[in-house]
């Protein structure tokens, strides 16, 4: 990792999806949430005084080492047991199937290079019952706002660590052998057209 990815852009990063709005955000997408849970794109940990007390275990998986002190003491201060694993280079979940009551993502389909093969490892270890709870930015449903969103999105990606602007995520969840049960759509106001059109939402295996 350069100076900026390491050192820069995760404090850019913490900061700005930590504000009050984000965080109430944060606890809606995460209410039912239950049991043993999979946080995939774990960050800084930002999610974690926001899942419910049906939680009873988080395992979060992360590629990256952002903010180490940071996030070992928001773990240390969780009301749950949390577990930080690092995904290896195969980009495969180190887990059996049908393991998680729950997995999350939150802000992290759109950084994952290829996310066709991410979704069906969230299908693969998500139990049969299981409830998969995603709230993610992507592609707006205003057709200048995403010609917009694609004419910017090489430059967005340099800056912001890989992230896309311009991903339709209900599409790509459905693609991935999931079934969307429950969909919120709608831009969070604090944020510019393009950067805040968001994704909140419940799939369960097909």
């Amino acid at each position: 990792m350069g100076l900026y990815s390491k050192y820069i852009f995760p404090r850019l990063l913490d900061r700005s999806l930590g504000t009050g709005a984000h965080q109430r955000e944060r606890r809606e997408a995460l209410a039912s949430a239950r049991g043993h849970a999979l946080e995939i794109g774990f960050g800084t940990g930002l999610n974690l005084p926001h899942y419910p007390p049906p939680v009873y275990r988080l395992t979060a998986i992360e590629p990256e080492r952002m903010l180490e002190g940071r996030v070992a003491k928001r773990i240390a201060h969780a009301r749950m047991p949390v577990e930080l694993r690092r995904l290896d280079a195969t980009g495969r979940l180190p887990f059996d199937d049908d393991t998680f009551d729950t997995v999350v993502t939150t802000w992290t389909l759109c950084s994952i290079e290829d996310v066709a093969p991410a979704l069906s490892e969230i299908r693969r270890v998500l139990k049969p019952e299981g409830r998969y709870l995603f709230f993610e930015h992507g592609r707006s449903e205003e057709a200048s706002v995403a010609r917009r969103q694609d004419l910017f999105n090489p430059v967005h990606k340099l800056l912001a660590g890989g992230c896309s602007l311009n991903r339709p995520i209900d599409r790509l969840i459905r693609s991935g052998g999931l079934n969307v049960i429950k969909l919120e759509r709608y831009r969070m106001p604090e944020l510019p057209k393009g950067f805040g059109e968001m994704y909140r939402g419940v799939a369960l295996k097909n």
